[in-house]
């Protein structure tokens, strides 16, 4: 065990840098990490001299999504504390989704799952380019519910049909094909390359950002709200409670094939 926290916030003039900080869990997910993005980012939202958040991952890895011994273990408790728990990890993106700052995320190593749902809610997207990026929860018996509002909304229905059915993984080219992410640049030039949206934004009135990205939420069919949040909890709630996903969690950390597997 380690009591390093899992989630490191700096500041530096008008840009938080936000990073994610399990590096042994390839930055997974777990209840503790969700909820502390989840008031991390309320609490940015709420600060008057941060303009900018960068988002990122410690250890050359972006995020690997939810762990995956949370994810088992919250889909044995009782229906309404896995529900309770599902809804810390939906919130969290809300709260990267309502927060007016400019969110910029360096992608570097993977982003998958959960990770690759970070990659969606943020405004400008830079990646290496060899990072991977993929939406694997098919492959868990799982459903990417919690970040299908945000993929949707940037990459659109088509794409996300044939990501979220087949599991698959795609490189950063791929990723940036289908607008998951804006700009893919050669290893050693990722920092170089969000500094330079980091200067775009602060050359922008922050109160025209902010409402920029009202207008944009305004204009979302599928900005998440109270029903839709409560849609995405309910139904990764209960597919992490399926024997279908318990066989799922088992099988990948035994390292085997799950039973349906060919």
């Amino acid at each position: 065990m380690t009591d390093r926290p899992p989630l490191l916030v700096s500041r530096q003039g008008a840009v938080a840098t936000v990073t994610l900080n399990r590096p042994e869990q390839r930055n997974a997910f777990d209840d503790r990490l969700a909820a502390l993005l989840r008031s991390t980012f309320e609490e940015l939202s709420a600060e008057a001299a941060v303009r900018v958040v960068v988002l990122r991952g410690s250890g050359g890895f972006f995020c690997a999504g939810g762990d995956l011994r949370w994810m088992q273990r919250a889909g044995t408790l009782g229906k309404e504390e896995n529900l309770a728990d599902a809804k810390v990890f939906v919130t969290a993106y809300a709260a990267i989704d309502r927060c007016p700052k400019a969110v910029v995320a360096a992608v570097q190593g993977a982003a998958l799952g959960g990770g690759a749902g970070l990659v969606a809610v943020s405004d400008v997207a830079v990646a290496e380019a060899d990072a991977v990026f993929g939406f694997p929860e098919v492959k868990l018996g799982i459903v990417p519910a919690a970040i299908s509002p945000y993929v949707i909304s940037k990459v659109g229905w088509s794409e996300a049909r044939r990501w979220f059915v087949t599991g698959e993984r795609f490189d950063a080219e791929t990723a940036r094909r289908i607008g998951l992410v804006h700009e893919v640049v050669p290893a050693g030039e990722l920092d170089a390359a969000c500094e330079k949206a980091v200067q775009s934004v602060l050359s922008s009135g922050p109160e025209a950002v902010a409402r920029v990205k009202r207008l944009l939420k305004g204009m979302n069919a599928l900005a998440p709200d109270g029903a839709l949040l409560d849609l995405t909890a309910r139904t990764i709630a209960d597919a992490r409670a399926s024997a279908e996903a318990q066989e799922g969690f088992a099988a990948f950390l035994a390292k085997r094939k799950p039973t349906w597997a060919p």
